[in-house]
């Protein structure tokens, strides 16, 4: 059975690589790389479902030692064992870069969202162009724009 340490280090191995890919994937949305996002996603979530059973072993280490499953029972652990500086340097390194992931997870989620904005404005723009009947000839030439009256809408 792996300790309390090792644990912690492979969720730290784990959560640095999602940081990578958030890190991928906020280069991605930079550079409008819309194509790259969903290999991206799925790097993603093969990194969370590696995550899940490293919690739950981390938990299940806690409660057998009769602490609570959560940052609490960490803390317990800590105070309990000050001697086990594994445990300590593997958490701090977990807190950093749990920490590092929930930013950039919301800046990307920003640059998500001022992406579909742009789009959202470059899209009105397009069907406010395309309902004007004066851009085009019929045969496909540019025709000039004449004045519109308001007589010509009814």
């Amino acid at each position: 059975m792996p300790s309390l340490a090792d644990i912690i280090a492979a969720e730290a191995d784990v959560v640095s690589a999602f940081v990578l890919l958030l890190q991928e994937e906020q280069e991605a949305l930079k550079a409008g790389q819309a194509d790259d996002l969903q290999g991206i996603i799925e790097r993603k979530s093969t990194a969370t479902q590696k995550l899940a059973p490293l919690s739950v072993a981390r938990n299940a280490t806690l409660t057998r030692a009769g602490l609570a499953p959560d940052r609490n029972g960490i803390d317990a652990w800590l105070q309990k064992q000050p001697a086990d500086k594994a445990v300590r340097q593997n958490w701090d390194k977990l807190q950093s870069l749990a920490a590092e992931a929930k930013e950039l997870n919301r800046l990307n989620g920003e640059l998500i969202r001022l992406r579909m904005q742009h789009n959202a404005q470059a899209l009105e723009a397009l069907l406010s162009h395309a309902n004007r009947q004066d851009l085009y000839s019929a045969d496909g030439q540019a025709a000039a724009a004449s004045p519109r009256r308001i007589i010509d809408s009814a």
